[in-house]
């Protein structure tokens, strides 16, 4: 294994040249006078390549959407920088190195399947090798202990990470999930999810997702149960807000808005988890989501999002403007003009 992940790691790209960096996220930004897709291009790359390099690992909320949606854009292939980080992490991990956490396991195997799903459809040696080291970290109850930075709704409790786990692996070519490493970690991840209820609507919609990859997390009665959920959450605009998908708690004691206009992560996941679960694109629901989505871009190439901790960021924004692309391209519209 270590030698085919030294001969994957040979064929790097080089690094691209500076990349600019969007500006900061507000929500007096102004909307774009049409979607473009050149503009999110350019804003992924800006917040995905950027947030890599200066950080040095793969979060959540910037590098590990960026991976799934920036493929779909037109425009260079700077995505493939953050692909060779997310290799060489993993290498390292076989040649005495550690992880940062159980939370960049998953995270990273999750991105690595998600993209060789997407661009091959073949199991990379190093993505492998990332899911392998999944279940080795896993616990024996199932979950894997979660970076809990109190950052809604992604870094801050077990059951995101437990159903993230449960993407990876779904997303995994070449029937991964039936390897003999596999095995016995999905059975234990499926034991999770019935002995744990989902905290909030959103993590219940990340699960129906997954269940779309991997069979055994929901039966047919709580998949339509979770889609009946989320389209009563839509506002009249065709917008969903993500303040609305749990009950959130702020940093700064101002409040969340459940009743307040939808946003791009929002709107963005939650129409493309419908999609995904056979919610055709011609549905009234989907289609205002999608309208939405197109309506609402800022000039700068993202989806506003606001912060569910606290104003000081917006983080959520980056990977609610990935959703955004993931949401357009799975309703079959041309993400790429």
């Amino acid at each position: 294994m270590r030698a085919a992940l030294l001969l994957a790691l040979s064929a790097a790209p080089a690094l691209a040249a500076d990349v600019p960096r969007p500006g900061p996220t507000r929500d007096d930004e102004p909307l774009a006078k049409a979607y473009s897709a050149a503009k999110a291009a350019e804003y992924l790359d800006g917040v995905g390549v950027n947030w890599t390099r200066d950080r040095k690992c793969v979060t959540c909320h910037t590098n590990m959407p960026y991976l799934t949606a920036r493929p779909l854009l037109p425009g260079g292939d700077d995505w493939k920088e953050v692909r060779t980080f997310l290799e060489k992490d993993v290498a390292s991990w076989s040649n005495g190195g550690k992880p940062r956490g159980d939370t960049y396991v998953v995270a990273t195997a999750f991105a690595l399947a998600f993209n060789d799903a997407q661009q091959t459809g073949k199991l990379h040696p190093t993505t492998r090798a990332a899911l392998d080291k999944m279940w080795d970290v896993q616990r024996k109850t199932g979950e894997w202990a979660w970076l809990k930075c109190d950052w809604p709704p992604l870094e801050h409790d077990d059951y995101y990470g437990a159903a993230l786990a449960a993407l990876a692996v779904g997303y995994a070519p070449e029937d991964y999930a039936k390897t003999e490493k596999a095995r016995a970690g999905v059975e234990r991840l499926k034991g999770y999810f019935q002995k744990t209820p989902s905290p909030d609507l959103h993590h219940t919609a990340v699960l129906l997702w997954a269940s779309t990859k991997l069979d055994g997390l929901m039966t047919a009665d709580e998949q339509k149960a979770a889609v009946a959920a989320l389209r009563e959450r839509q506002h009249k605009d065709g917008g969903w807000a993500l303040a609305a998908l749990g009950t959130y708690a702020r940093h700064d004691k101002t409040p969340n808005d459940p009743a307040g206009a939808g946003d791009g992560y929002g709107t963005g996941f939650v129409t493309f988890v419908l999609l995904r679960s056979g919610v055709p694109a011609a549905d009234p629901a989907v289609a205002k989501g999608l309208a939405w989505i197109k309506a609402n871009q800022r000039e700068s190439g993202r989806w506003f999002t606001r912060s569910l901790s606290n104003e000081k960021a917006h983080y959520i924004a980056n990977a609610g403007s990935a959703f955004c692309v993931l949401a357009l391209a799975e309703g079959g519209e041309q993400v790429r003009r």
